[in-house]
């Protein structure tokens, strides 16, 4: 019997050890694809063929502590960073750019697919907000005659296009190029209201005009004017209001669709708040483009003069060179009070003003878009009177900075009133209401002019590019909901008695009543005497002080005057 020594035994031990080291390498290394194959697989797996774990999805896994919330949002919010939407449009490199497909909007291109639309309010109300009463203003020149294809026709050389609708299809006629993309951001509106409430719009043929300064007047004799659509008015004429461009975007100076700035204006009133702000009059624009523009820019600080305004000029060449870093609408929500000012007529920056939860110290306006006629003194701004601009801007920051709690619940309410009463449902509905109204007032069949073009969402959208193309997408109305979707009820138009108040609340005087009446209440709501003012009477609107009483819908304040 052999006895192994301890070399041998050593040397053999060797040997077993490299042959069980080698086999155990070779099964860790099989184990190793193993596991890396079931991981790629259960990646694939995980990404293709099951929801993903996220609060989007609402559903529930025990494993996991806090669970996504199913009660709804408080507000309308717009979901700017959400994934597209399977809806999406054709563009064909086979025909012309901007041509109509046979089959539009079925194919499925990523380059064009747009982003989901603004979420429907929580609790919709029954009728439409208040200043939707105006349209029956709008159309009031026209409700005896009607409007017949001789009056369109004399609205023809002030218009930039003409649109036609016959069976729920839509056709364009251009007259004339206009100022950058407004007239593409237009019917691009125009085309979401046609996706949103299919089969509802009637047959109509209506003239648009993109430009800012309105110019129907009416006419000698007792005719009828040119019935003529345009995006503001003023107390002399008598052009037909509808919501502008930038509610879909504006390329040309980065401002989002409105659906998207909202969210934003929202998201940046959360992460700062109120009192937490600077505690001046903000404002910055362009003060060359008007005269009133100007005048506000000299109440700018001085070495030698505070007016708590801090104003700030805008060069949009240099913006647009800056790639517009400077310019975000949102990031301007950091001033306790923001300045409204016209500029060579309406400023689209209205809004974005007014969603900022700051108290708006709102410029005595000549204009009125659609929607700030809905606005009241005393309730959702602070007034200001054109010839009297400085002082009374110093006036309201000061007044507002001993009196925060007052102040900040005006701003609220305004704040309010644009994320709720201008949420872009209501926008559609406005322009449906106002629409149908229209074409009850048409004495004549709409047809299809010969000069006329076929329009669709491919022949606005295909040959655009960059923002442009990126903001008409983000701002695309997905399919309605039900095939009977219905709009909010349109109210009744307003009485005589009602609308010369309404006008009197905005003239200087009505200002100084509404101001003085603001003050007057934080002084324990004495009447005044040899106030000056000269003024005894009623002004409807919210003025936080006096009696009120409802009136067609209204709510109407009997303010004290001098004794």
């Amino acid at each position: 019997m052999e006895i192994l020594s301890h070399e041998n035994l050593s040397s053999r031990a060797k040997i077993y050890f490299n042959a069980i080291s080698n086999s155990a390498k070779t099964v860790v290394f099989i184990f190793i694809l193993l596991f890396l194959a079931a991981f790629s697989s259960s990646r694939w797996i995980g990404k293709h063929s099951f929801p993903s774990i996220s609060a989007n999805t609402g559903l529930k896994f025990p494993w996991i502590t806090t669970q996504p919330s199913s009660q709804p949002s408080p507000l309308p919010k717009a979901q700017p960073n959400r994934k597209p939407s399977s809806q999406s449009l054709t563009c064909s490199s086979k025909s012309p750019s901007n041509s109509c497909p046979t089959h539009p909007s079925q194919s499925h291109n990523n380059s064009l697919s747009p982003t989901p639309p603004p979420i429907p309010p929580p609790f919709p109300q029954p009728n439409c907000p208040d200043y939707f009463r105006w349209i029956h203003e709008d159309l009031r020149p026209w409700s005896a005659t009607g409007i017949s294809r001789e009056m369109l026709d004399l609205a023809a050389p002030l218009a930039a296009f003409r649109l036609i609708i016959v069976d729920g299809h839509p056709y364009i006629h251009h007259y004339h190029p206009v100022f950058q993309t407004r007239d593409l951001f237009t019917i691009w509106g125009i085309l979401q209201l046609l996706r949103r409430y299919p089969g509802q719009i009637p047959d109509l043929d209506l003239m648009f005009n993109c430009e800012d300064m309105p110019v129907v007047h009416a006419p000698n004799g007792g005719r009828s004017p040119p019935p003529l659509f345009r995006y503001c008015k003023d107390d002399t004429t008598l052009d037909i209001v509808f919501p502008d461009w930038s509610f879909w975007g504006w390329p040309e100076v980065n401002i989002r669709p409105w659906n998207t700035l909202a969210e934003e204006l929202n998201e940046a009133n959360e992460r700062l708040p109120w009192r937490e702000r600077e505690p001046y009059a903000y404002w910055k624009g362009n003060p060359d483009v008007a005269g009133t523009r100007g005048d506000l820019m000299k109440c700018n600080v001085t070495d030698k003069k505070d007016w708590e305004a801090r104003l700030f000029r805008v060069n949009w060449v240099k913006e647009g060179r800056r790639r517009f870093k400077h310019s975000n609408l949102a990031d301007q929500c950091s001033y306790r009070y923001k300045v409204y000012i016209e500029g060579r007529a309406w400023s689209v920056s209205e809004k974005y003003i007014l969603g900022c939860d700051s108290p708006t110290l709102y410029v005595q306006s000549r204009f009125q878009d659609f929607v700030s006629r809905g606005l009241r003194p005393g309730l959702h701004y602070w007034p200001i009177p054109q010839n009297d601009k400085c002082r009374a801007i110093k006036q309201a920051v000061e007044w507002g900075n001993s009196h925060p709690a007052e102040i900040q619940a005006m701003g609220k309410r305004g704040s309010s009133f644009i994320h709720e009463s201008l949420h872009m449902n209501y926008v559609y509905d406005y322009m449906l209401h106002l629409l149908t109204e229209y074409s009850k007032l048409l004495t004549f069949k709409p047809t299809k002019p010969e000069d006329a073009m076929d329009l669709c969402l491919e022949s606005e959208a295909c040959p655009s590019h960059g923002k442009v193309r990126e903001f008409l997408m983000e701002s695309m109305a997905a399919e309605p909901i039900s095939n009977d979707s219905e709009p909010c009820n349109l109210p009744s138009g307003f009485q005589p008695s009602e609308l010369k108040q309404l006008l009197m609340e905005k003239t200087t005087d009505g200002t100084k009543m509404v101001v003085e009446s603001m003050i007057r209440r934080s002084h324990g709501g004495k009447r005044l005497s040899g106030s000056g003012f000269g003024i005894r009477g009623e002004v409807l609107g919210l003025l936080l002080v006096g009696t009120w009483s409802s009136v067609g819908g209204l709510l109407v304040f009997h303010l004290w005057g001098p004794s």
